[in-house]
This record gives structure tokens, C-alpha cells and sequence, in this order.
């Protein structure tokens, strides 16, 4: 089962990302970013790419530039998850057939990031927007449009936000933070893995 999650390693070091990548494959978490304000980036993405890149959805957030994109493509990323909705940004994405999740809040970015091909919309940061922010959105978002809600977002608000239209969720804090080990990591992933089981269960999804 490939689930909708995201773990966002901000701040992860390139000695220690392949074993959390690991730990967090193990858990049932497959799609895995490391945000270019991370130490020493590209290494850990590329390290990632080598362990993983057949069997895990491994790229880069916090992806603010064009260059950017072509960097994380040739450390063998193929995702890019960005704070904001850069067209260029996309487009560029798109041009290296990687998978792109442009930071979106309103409408109009919404709108303005599917034109230029975004593969998803990350709703960032989720706390403001709110759950009934994204349901009033949703409604008018084109049909199967792929909604991650980023930012705040945790086991104990899965249920509000599956409810109100989301597909997916970044996490970030919630799964990792500097200094944990690939065990404690683990530990996080499994229970946010269960928690979103059984509510995407709970919802017929």
C-alpha cells in the first residue's frame, strides 16, 4: 500500500539519512523529502535516490528555483515540494518528468499551479487555511485533484482533514527533528502510519 504521506527531514544529516529513510520504509512511509535549507542537501538526497530510488518517491522541499529543480534532478530526486506556487518552478518540474507539489493557500494558486502541470497542491501552512478553508476550495478544484494539507497537521487531526478533502499529508516536525534516531523515528512513522489506516479505513478511501 503506497500511502499518501510525505516525511519532511528538515534539518536531517547526510550520515544519518539513509538509516531514517530506512526506518521510515519500513514503517509503511514511502515518499520522502529532504528540504534544500537542510544540511548538505543534495548529498543526503542523493544517498537517499542510491538506497531507495527504485522502491521509495525520494526528492527535495523547499524548492525555490529552476536551478534548484535541476540540481535535485541530477542528485537523482524525483519529487519537489515547494513553499509557494512558482510557475517556473513547476515547469521545470515537469520538464524533467519529476512529480511537483507546489505550496498553495488560495484559489488562485491553486489554479494557477494546475495550468502549469503541478502534480498535486500542498496546502501550506495547513493551520492557517483550516479544514473548511480546504472543503470550500476542494469544491471547486477539478475532480481527483491530490490535496496534501502541510503543516500542523498530525495523527489527532487526520480525521478533520480526510473529511474535508484531503488525499495526503506532509509531515514534518511530527515524524522528524534533528537529533532523533532512525528507532525514534520509527516510532513516530508506525503510529502516524496506523492513525492515517484507520481514518482513510474509517472515510471508504
Amino acid at each position: 500500500m503506497s500511502r499518501e504521506i510525505i516525511a519532511i527531514l528538515r534539518g536531517v544529516q547526510p550520515s544519518d539519512v539513509v538509516a531514517i529513510g530506512q526506518a521510515l520504509i519500513d514503517a509503511g512511509i514511502d515518499r520522502i523529502e529532504v528540504p534544500l535549507n537542510s544540511p548538505d542537501p543534495l548529498a543526503s538526497i542523493a544517498a537517499l535516490a542510491d538506497a531507495f530510488g527504485d522502491t521509495a518517491l525520494i526528492g527535495a522541499g523547499t524548492v525555490l528555483t529552476a536551478q534548484s529543480v535541476a540540481d535535485v534532478h541530477a542528485a537523482g530526486g524525483r519529487l519537489i515540494v515547494s513553499p509557494d506556487c512558482n510557475p517556473s518552478v513547476i515547469e521545470a518540474t515537469r520538464a524533467h518528468d519529476m512529480q511537483s507539489f507546489p505550496g498553495v493557500a488560495t484559489p488562485s494558486e491553486c489554479f494557477t499551479a494546475l495550468r502549469h502541470g503541478a502534480h498535486g497542491l500542498k496546502f501550506f501552512p495547513a493551520f492557517l487555511i483550516g479544514p473548511k478553508g480546504l472543503s470550500a476550495i476542494r469544491a471547486v478544484l477539478p475532480e481527483g485533484t491530490r490535496t496534501y494539507a502541510v503543516g500542523g497537521v498530525g495523527p489527532d487531526t487526520f480525521a478533520q482533514w480526510i473529511a474535508a478533502g484531503a488525499t495526503g499529508f506532509g509531515i514534518g516536525t511530527g515524524i522528524y527533528t534533528p537529533g532523533l534516531t532512525a528507532a525514534e523515528v520509527a516510532d513516530r512513522a508506525r503510529t502516524l502510519v496506523e492513525a492515517y489506516d484507520a481514518k482513510m479505513e474509517a472515510n471508504g478511501k
